[in-house]
């Protein structure tokens, strides 16, 4: 792979801040549009050098600038929940800098209380903040040993005394095993000779894991959220460093995507998933 640069400019004096997005879906369109500019970076070389990218920093953001008494305001027009995994630098994947996004990590990125509680302090303090994103990854290591589980049940009892590693897996023991069962009811049950089933499984409860975290997310805004406010989903591919959502009755898989309001679309959904390129490759 040919090298590239991204750059974090602190050029010696204040910089003009990008205009924060007005509402739920410019907030989006830039997230989209950061990761597609962060993808493009590695996809192809440049004829007229190392591909570059530049994002100019805000002094007072990252402490360069006396402030007075009081440091920089939290100034965040979306939250992101994602993975812990180390591989998955949030803001780079967004192409954003410092005080661009409020980012909430943990393993799986399940809703726990901390989770939820981090989020919530959020809507009720961040003014800029008009979209929540929640980010799975392929290759999830949290739903691989939740997967693991569900094909080999005695690897469980490993887990019997790391109370808060067992915590994480079971918040995702449902998602796994709709994947599980989908797969089967589709394919019919040989599918588990498949030699990647195993895989299969994975990324598809991984997309699911971030469109049920994403719906759940939505429901509760709903009931007595900041009005206007929206909450996306996708997972993001290390293989390509797109951000991948397949969509009901629709061939577009690339970009955040609203999460299911019902049953039906959680149906819907299952079914797009199947029908995508990349699951469809995997049981080839």
């Amino acid at each position: 792979m040919k090298p590239v640069e991204i750059v974090y400019r602190y050029a010696g004096e204040p910089v003009s801040p990008r205009e924060r997005p007005s509402d739920a879906a410019q907030a989006q369109r830039r997230l989209d549009d950061g990761n597609r500019v962060f993808a493009a970076l590695f996809a192809s070389g440049s004829p007229e050098g190392v591909p570059r990218v530049v994002i100019d920093v805000d002094s007072s953001d990252v402490g360069l600038t006396a402030a007075g008494p009081a440091a920089a305001l939290q100034r965040p027009f979306a939250a992101v929940l994602g993975c812990a995994d180390a591989r998955v630098p949030i803001e780079l994947i967004f192409n954003e800098g410092p005080n661009d996004l409020f980012v909430v990590r943990v393993a799986g990125n399940t809703l726990g209380g901390e989770v939820q509680g981090s989020l919530d302090y959020a809507l009720d303090h961040l003014d800029d903040l008009k979209l929540i994103a929640v980010l799975g990854h392929s290759g999830c290591g949290a739903v691989t040993a939740a997967v693991d589980v569900l094909l080999n049940p005695r690897g469980y009892l490993t887990l019997a005394s790391k109370h808060a590693v067992r915590s994480v897996v079971d918040r995702l023991h449902v998602v796994v095993h709709a994947a599980d069962r989908k797969l089967k009811t589709t394919f019919g049950p040989d599918i588990v000779r498949h030699p990647r089933f195993r895989d299969a499984i994975i990324e598809i409860a991984v997309l699911t894991n971030a469109a049920l975290c994403a719906h759940t997310l939505q429901q509760e805004i709903d009931l007595g959220g900041p009005a206007g406010m929206k909450v996306v989903y996708g997972v993001y591919v290390l293989e390509d460093r797109a951000v991948w959502a397949p969509r009901c009755g629709s061939d577009q898989v690339i970009g955040l995507a609203t999460p299911p309001r019902d049953e039906a679309e959680f149906i819907g959904l299952a079914d797009a998933v199947l029908r995508s390129k990349r699951i469809s490759a995997l049981l080839a």
